[in-house]
């Protein structure tokens, strides 16, 4: 709202209507984030739901979970703009719905959001059973509803999507009474559990899904693209132009969250680190290792910047043997190191565990 303000008042200055723009100088509070975070999913969970999507829908998902386009980028698309054979998709058109009103633009979001897209395997897949299943012109949309229309954002979101994630289990729950009833179990906005018991399945899923706060949405298939990415090592500036990013601090910022198994990654980068005690490969040791980790001492060192302090010392070299077998601690803090010279910016390296 202030940046519009901002601009129509700018204007109107520049026009000479008013005497100066009123808005100069305001500095807005910074932006708190919301009390719903956004969300991502983990692989496991995109794999359960996807087949729970009804098949006119599927493709859809599946393409903005492995391309992370968005929700205007995909209704946009078009068969001239894909190339399955080459797995790979061009974006040059999005579509923005306005009062229920679907329109298609011939440019995207930024100039950075015309851009080609990788397909995975999984995707080309859905792409080429939707495009039999469902066939439509080149210059047409690939992605209709069921009367051959524009989809509308608010309709995917009730009957489509929704649904789906309740069927996977992600919202709410429906538990089966005697096979013939179903319980329908959620959180409101209150914060309080309800559970109703209906008549059949369908009608349970559909009422949890209708009265359920939060879950996952369809732009959260867009952060969790960009999560998996990056957590596999994907170069950000690679993970920014595939998502149309002009900066990579904003897939930074926005759309990469910890992956579940963040404290594992964690550890394993330090797993063939020197420090890292190693496992004792003898049976019958039991002696626990001393406060502060495992005994560790030198199998080699190698020594660099060693300069005496004062021309009277003698050489390193004729001392050299004498490095061997020392202690990490006596390195770090004697001043005279197994009878060597005090050292001016030596390295060691290559040190191990007993």
């Amino acid at each position: 709202m202030h940046r519009l303000m901002n601009g129509v008042m700018r204007s109107a200055a520049r026009d000479r209507l008013i005497g100066q723009n009123p808005c100069d100088g305001i500095r807005l509070p910074r932006d708190r984030k919301r009390d719903v975070a956004d969300q991502f999913l983990t692989r496991e969970e995109f794999a359960r739901l996807l087949p729970e999507i009804p098949e006119r829908y599927r493709a859809l998902v599946a393409l903005s979970a492995g391309t992370g386009l968005r929700w205007g980028e995909c209704l946009g698309l078009r068969w001239q703009a894909v190339d399955l054979d080459e797995g790979v998709l061009r974006v040059l058109r999005v579509a923005t719905e306005v009062n229920g009103l679907v329109l298609i633009k011939p440019y995207p979001k930024s100039k950075a959001g015309r851009r080609e897209v990788p397909l995975p395997g999984f995707v080309v897949q859905a792409l080429q059973d939707h495009r039999e299943a469902f066939p439509t012109r080149e210059v047409d949309e690939i992605f209709a509803n069921e009367a051959g229309g524009p989809l509308r954002r608010s309709m995917f979101r009730s009957r489509v999507w929704r649904p789906a994630l309740v069927r996977t289990g992600l919202l709410g729950e429906v538990v089966s009474l005697d096979g013939e009833r179903f319980c329908g179990q959620w959180t409101d906005a209150a914060g309080v559990t309800r559970s109703e018991e209906y008549a059949s399945h369908k009608e349970a899923v559909r009422m949890v899904a209708r009265n359920a706060v939060g879950g996952v949405r369809f732009h959260d298939l867009r952060h969790s693209y960009a999560t998996w990415l990056i957590s596999d090592g994907v170069p950000i500036n690679d993970v920014a132009a595939a998502m149309g990013h002009e900066q990579v601090s904003t897939t930074l910022n926005r759309y990469t969250h910890p992956s579940a198994d963040r404290r594992e990654r964690v550890r394993a980068v330090f797993a063939d680190f020197l420090l890292t005690p190693e496992a004792s490969s003898d049976p019958g040791n039991d002696a626990a290792p001393p406060r502060g980790g495992a005994d560790l001492s030198f199998r080699s060192v190698e020594l660099r910047g060693l300069e005496p302090l004062t021309p009277s010392m003698p050489s390193t070299e004729s001392r050299a043997p004498a490095w061997k077998h020392c202690s990490l601690r006596s390195v770090r803090t004697s001043a005279d190191v197994c009878g060597g010279p005090r050292l001016s910016g030596a390295i060691v390296t290559q040190f191990v565990t007993q």
